[in-house]
């Protein structure tokens, strides 16, 4: 299978797990407080570049399919937030992948700084973008308390979802065969 198939195969698929990761989750995954269990996705972008359009197809795909549409508003910039820490993950986890080949010489806890690192972007971004513009979208009267309140829990929950979801997923493909399909491509 040449490269650009596999790039395309690889975005389809993450795009269909987070979409329906988030539908079937929908009570938890809207609102000014959620738990996005398909963020944990957001460590793939470490193994392939492929996951980043797939992450954010998948983002645009969940927000205009929510049971309580947010409008252009929530897909437009929800969408651009998750595209934006999908793109820094994948930086970020190139450094990852060069310290974890010369792992003999780091020690492990440069290794697990560098995967904590790598899962950071999700958390910021989505934090910073999405917790700034939700509560206009979802409430009657906004102030800073409020926003800095949604920031706050966003923040939260993407470090809930990353830290005790991502981070073991992030292991676990590393060490198994899944990482090398990833990376070939």
């Amino acid at each position: 299978m040449n490269r650009r198939v596999r790039d395309i195969t690889w975005a389809a698929i993450i795009a269909a797990l987070y979409v329906i990761l988030t539908l079937v989750l929908a009570p938890i995954s809207f609102g000014i407080i959620q738990l996005r269990l398909s963020e944990v996705l957001t460590v793939l972008p470490v193994f392939t570049p492929a996951a980043v359009p797939g992450i954010m197809l998948g983002c645009l795909l969940g927000n205009l399919l929510n049971p309580q549409n947010l409008g252009p508003i929530d897909i437009i910039f929800g969408t651009g937030a998750s595209g934006l820490a999908a793109w820094l993950t994948y930086l970020l986890g190139k450094r990852y992948r060069r310290i974890k080949k010369t792992a003999a010489v780091y020690e492990q806890r440069q290794v697990m700084l560098a995967r904590i690192a790598a899962l950071l972007p999700p958390v910021i971004v989505n934090a910073l973008i999405v917790g700034v513009y939700l509560p206009f979208l979802l409430l009657e009267q906004v102030t800073a308390a409020v926003v800095l309140l949604s920031v706050l829990s966003l923040a939260l929950s993407q470090s809930v979802v990353l830290l005790l979801l991502g981070y073991p997923l992030l292991v676990n493909i590393e060490r198994s065969p899944l990482a090398l399909m990833m990376e070939r491509t």
